[in-house]
C-alpha cells in the first residue's frame, strides 16, 4: 500500500483532452477499469477514484503480482501522474525483502536487455522482465522513457 509517482504525460494516451470535471474523471475511471479487464487483471471489488491526474485504487487481488501490475497499468497512463494503492491481496504471503519486486522508470536509450544487465548481471535475463510485465508488454522492443516496470526478483 501507499502511492507511486509517475510521470504524467509518459504513459499510454488514453484520456481525452480538456478540463478536469467530475464527468471527465468518471470517465477517466470507467477507461482504466476497461484496460485492467482488457488485460485479465482481476481484482475483487474494483475502486477506482480519479481527480485531475491522481488515482485512487481499492479493491482485492489473488495475488501480489496482479496488485503490482495493476498499479503499474494505471500509473503507465498518460494523465495519470500519481497512484494511490489501496488494494489489497487476498493470500497474503510472507515474502522476504530480497523476494520483493524492484520498480524501474525507464530511461532514454533503455533496452529491457541493458535493465536486465543492470538488475541481474546478465542482459539474456531479460525474458524475466518482459514476462513479469504481461500482459502490460506486448514486445521485448516496446518500452518508453518514462513508463515504469518490476523487475521480479530471479528464481534459481
Amino acid at each position: 500500500m501507499g502511492i507511486f509517482s509517475f510521470i504524467k504525460n509518459a504513459g499510454a494516451a488514453v484520456f481525452g483532452i480538456g478540463k478536469t470535471t467530475e464527468e471527465e474523471n468518471a470517465e477517466k475511471s470507467n477507461q482504466l477499469r476497461e484496460i485492467i479487464s482488457s488485460l485479465n487483471l482481476e481484482v475483487k471489488d474494483l475502486g477506482i477514484e480519479v481527480d485531475d491526474d491522481a488515482v485512487k485504487l481499492w479493491g482485492e487481488t489473488a495475488d501480489l503480482a496482479t496488485k503490482e501490475k495493476v498499479v503499474l497499468t494505471v500509473g503507465n497512463t498518460n494523465g495519470v501522474s500519481t497512484v494511490e494503492d489501496n488494494l489489497t491481496v487476498a493470500e497474503v504471503e510472507v515474502i522476504e525483502e530480497e523476494a520483493l519486486a524492484q520498480f524501474h522508470t525507464v530511461s532514454r536509450g533503455d533496452t529491457l536487455g541493458k535493465i536486465a544487465k543492470t538488475y541481474y548481471g546478465n542482459a539474456m535475463k531479460y525474458p524475466v522482465i518482459f514476462e513479469a510485465n504481461q500482459p502490460m508488454l506486448s514486445h521485448p522492443d516496446k518500452i518508453y522513457p518514462g513508463q515504469v516496470l518490476r523487475i521480479p526478483p530471479l528464481v534459481d
